[in-house]
Parts: C-alpha cells; structure tokens; sequence
C-alpha cells in the first residue's frame, strides 16, 4: 500500500480545495508553515537515543584511528542507511583519511650537564621534528625572534650554519604594541604562522632551535594529549614534513637563564631589550653545552569522514550544497578511564542525526530542500581540525558550488555563566564573511526559538579564539560562510565526567530547531547568501 503523506494529515484543513493536483502543490497554501511542521522532527528523545549509543562505554572515547572511532563511523552510517540516504563514495558512507601518527620514543635534553625533565621545563612536538638520536652544541646562538624579513631580519650577517640557536615567539613590538615588522598594531605572518621561523632555519642551516617559553605549564597543558600520546596530522601533508624544519624544543626560562649563564645575563637583557625598542636585531654567542636526545617513532592510521547527501529538488539550485558539520571523534581512552565526550561532541553529532532525518522526510514529502545539503561527521577535530581541513582539501563534492558550513560543536550542557537561563546559545562566525547569514539565523531565532543568542565568542578580540577552534574554520578560512553553534565549556570539559546523564535534552530541542529553520531557509530560498564581508587575517 502506498504510504500516506503526512503533510496531508498535519495540514488536510487547508488542501480539500486541492484534491486532484500533485503533492508538491501543497507548500503554496498560504496558513501551513511547512518548516515548522517538519522541526517538530527535531526531537530531544531521537537525540537522546543516538547520544546514548555514540558516548557509550562501547565506543571508548571514540579517539581518532581507533576501534571506538570506527564503531562511532559505523553507527552514524548504519543510521544514515536506515534513512534511506544513499552511500555518496564508491558505494561507502566513508571518506577514508590516512593520518600520520608521531610520537617520541625518548627525549631529553642536557644544558651544562644539569638534565631537564620533559613537559616539565621543555616540552617538544613529534610531528615538527625528525628523529635524531643525538644533537650537541658546545655554543647556543641567541638569535632574537628567528625572523628574516626585508623590514626585519635576525639572520642578516650572521652565520648560522650548524648553530643551536635560542630565539622568542612572535616578533618584536615597539610603542604601545605597534609590530616592527608590519607597522601596526597587527602581528605579522612570523607569529601567525608556526611554520615560517621553522623553515628558515631549516634554509640557513640551522642545526636546532630553541624557543623561549614564557608560560610552559600552561602550555603543556593546552597539549597535553599531543606530547604524551603523540600527534597526529593528515598523512599527504606530514610525511616528510618534519624534514623541512630545523629540530626545535621549546624551553622554561629557568632552562633559558640556565643557557645564558650569569656572565651574559645583563648582556642578554640589554640585547633583547634593544631589540624591542628599536626593532635592530642583536645576537649573542652563548658559551653553553646543549644535548638532546629525539628517538621519534612515525605510523600511519586510518580515520573516516562519514558523508550523508540529500540531493536538492530544484534543478536550477541544487547543483548549490549547504554543509552542516559536527566531528564525532574525541579523547578515547587512558587506561581504563575512558573519555565519553557526551556533550563534546557526542551532543553535536547526535543533533546533526536528527537534521538528516527532518531534511530527508521533507524530500521523501516532495517539499524541499530546494539546495542540496551535505551532513558531514568529521574525525581528527580533536587532533587539530583534521577532517574539515582534509575535506577542503579534497571535497567530494565541488568546494566552489559549498555555499555555507553549519556547524554543530557542543550544545548540551549550560556553562557558568548561563546557570540561571539554559535557553541560550553561543552563535559564532556567522557575521565574520556574511551579513546575511547573521541575519537569517537571527530571524529564524526571533521566529521560531526565542533563544538568547550570545555573540560574546564572536568578538574578535574573544582571548579563547573559538572562532578559530571549530570545524567550520576549515570552510570560512576558504571564504565559505560558516556559522558554529556552542553552548561553552563546563567543569566537565574533556573530563571522563562528559557523559550522558547530565546533558540537557530539552535545551538540546530548542537549538536544534533553530538550526533546522536557519539551514531551511539557506536551503531553499531563491538567492544564494551573499559573501559581502571580506576575510580578515587570524
């Protein structure tokens, strides 16, 4: 028996006129607000059932490149089949990702004989240094910043080759913070991007670098899980990678004072001094013995994407995709402790679940999307935005016809500062490239959700850099709007206590409502949203 469309029965008031003409006639009734109709799909018991499952004990934290991860990939493609969605790659809801995994096997490091403890006065990453059983330097090089740019140069005169050389992050700033090197109270691409000081080393002929830690607790606890359990980056970009660097540490200054030697502190002091003031660069030979030991092991895993695609009804629009995105990896475990990640980001890849599901009854309904719209669960989020980043850089399907990312990121809990009102949502990104998208989402907040949309994330100046944190960067970074939805950290962020029993599954209903008619609305309007602000550098 043919199956009876359930528009007919939410909305058969209004249709007895239409009796005889086709189903997709049916939105053209002027009372029905069809998107409302299919949100009522958006439900916190649907999220709660798929939560359950994907934070689950089973699933192990479901850390990228493990069994749990997989388990995880398999559930949202199992459900994806269940939908009806058809496998969008070679018959396979994956988009397989070889990363490369680099951990040290042992590192230490000697300064005049006295050893220092790792991740404890220095700490160093696996995936920026090759493996060296041994480096030694009777002389460490006090190079200023490491910078060689035509406005400022360290290197300029001086011999470098086969030099430890010991320099500051970032770069040198004169008056009231202005950059020596771009004029402006702006860092230049020195500070913004690791790689350069590490590549012009590596061009110079130095032997290693030795960088100036001001905070290196604070450091170490930022990336803990890198220095410990190793790092992993996307495999194309990280094997061989390291060999374009100069091995580097990154050292307390007690370590650094250490290295200096009393003789030459004041000496330093000045140099460094001068440096900053008048944007000169000064180095300074240091009379001290360095020894390190980097026994670095490299492997190769395999993480997954996982591709949900609902092919658009018009035919003029839906070559246009709107991607709305949630990574699904997170901690794994440690030991027996295992990292659940309920909210972070069991809560996001759950409530995209149920978008799937709302989008592909309205089609299976004939009644839109008019766009195509790409549900995308992404892995390596954790590890440093590795699945978006891959995915951008190999999309599979066209990046020119991505219109805009949506993206889901921890929605579950209510942070401190919202204890007295859950009903809230932090909204970031969504006026960084496009008014417009700002827009939307504020009138399908106003119109169907009345939520508190908090922008405090969004300003520029935010000291977190959440806009910068989340998978959606990945797309806005290649002038893609992008929108992210966060409700903020809570005491139990990456915490074995991030599980099931305290995410709020009501707050969950009503983000997610927003998000479906803000993503209705991108998916089925006759304009395509505008880009109209231009990008700003991070």
């Amino acid at each position: 028996m043919k199956r009876i469309n359930t528009i007919f029965l939410l909305i058969g008031i209004f249709v007895l006129p239409l009796i005889g003409q086709k189903v997709i006639d049916v939105p053209k009734v002027q009372d029905v607000d069809i998107a409302k109709e299919f949100s009522k799909l958006i439900k916190a018991s649907t999220m709660e059932k798929h939560l359950k499952i994907l934070a689950s004990d089973e699933m192990e934290g479901r850390e990228t490149g493990t069994p749990g991860q997989q388990k995880a990939a398999a559930y949202l493609a199992k459900e994806l089949a269940s939908l009806g969605f058809e496998p969008p790659i070679e018959n396979s809801y994956y988009q397989n990702i070889a990363f490369a995994y680099s951990r040290w096997n042992e590192l230490t490091m000697d300064v005049n004989n006295n050893k220092y403890r790792y991740m404890w006065d220095f700490y160093a990453f696996p995936s920026s240094n090759v493996h060296q059983p041994e480096i030694n330097s009777n002389e460490v090089l006090f190079l200023g910043y490491g910078i060689d740019d035509p406005k400022y140069s360290d290197y300029k005169g001086v011999n470098v080759k086969d030099k430890v050389i010991m320099i500051y992050q970032g770069e040198p700033m004169g008056k009231d913070s202005v950059s020596h090197i771009t004029g402006e109270r702006s860092y230049s691409p020195w500070t913004l991007d690791w790689k350069k000081k590490l590549e012009t080393a590596k061009r110079k002929g130095v032997k290693a670098i030795i960088f100036i830690e001001q905070d290196v607790k604070k450091k170490v606890s930022r990336y803990r899980d890198r220095l410990i359990k190793g790092s992993i980056d996307i495999g194309e970009d990280a094997m061989g990678m390291d060999e374009n660097f100069s091995n580097s540490v990154y050292v307390s200054t007690k370590v650094a004072k250490d290295i200096i030697g009393k003789k030459y502190y004041k000496k330093f002091i000045k140099a460094r001094n001068k440096i900053r003031k008048t944007g000169k660069p000064k180095s300074i030979l240091l009379p001290a013995g360095v020894k390190f030991k980097m026994d670095k092991e490299l492997n190769v895993i395999i993480g997954e994407n996982v591709l949900g695609f609902l092919e658009g009804t018009d035919p003029k629009l839906k070559n246009e995709i709107v991607v709305v995105s949630a990574h699904y990896d997170h901690l794994g475990k440690r030991g027996d402790d295992i990292y659940n990640g309920a909210d972070d980001n069991g809560s996001g890849s759950s409530m995209v679940l149920n978008l799937a599901e709302a989008f592909k009854k309205a089609k299976e309904e004939q009644l839109g999307p008019k766009r195509s719209i790409l549900f995308i669960w992404v892995s390596g989020e954790e590890k440093g935005l590795l699945g978006s980043e891959y995915y951008v850089k190999h999309p599979v399907y066209p990046l020119e016809n991505t219109i805009v990312d949506v993206n889901v990121d921890m929605v579950g809990r209510v942070d401190e500062k919202h204890k007295d009102n859950p009903n809230y949502i932090y909204v970031i990104g969504a006026d960084r490239l496009s008014t417009e998208l700002h827009d939307i989402n504020e009138n399908a907040n106003k119109k169907y959700t009345q939520l508190e949309l908090d922008y405090t994330f969004n300003e520029e100046d935010d000291p977190n850099r959440y806009y910068y944190r989340s998978d959606h960067y990945n797309f806005a970074e290649k002038g893609i709007p992008a929108i992210f939805y966060f409700s903020g950290v809570h005491d139990d962020y990456h915490r074995t206590s991030d599980t099931v029993e305290k995410i709020q599954f009501d707050k969950m209903e009503k983000i997610g409502k927003l998000i479906f008619h803000t993503v209705w609305q991108l998916a089925n309007q006759e304009k395509t949203i505008e880009v109209d602000v231009k990008q700003k550098d991070n």
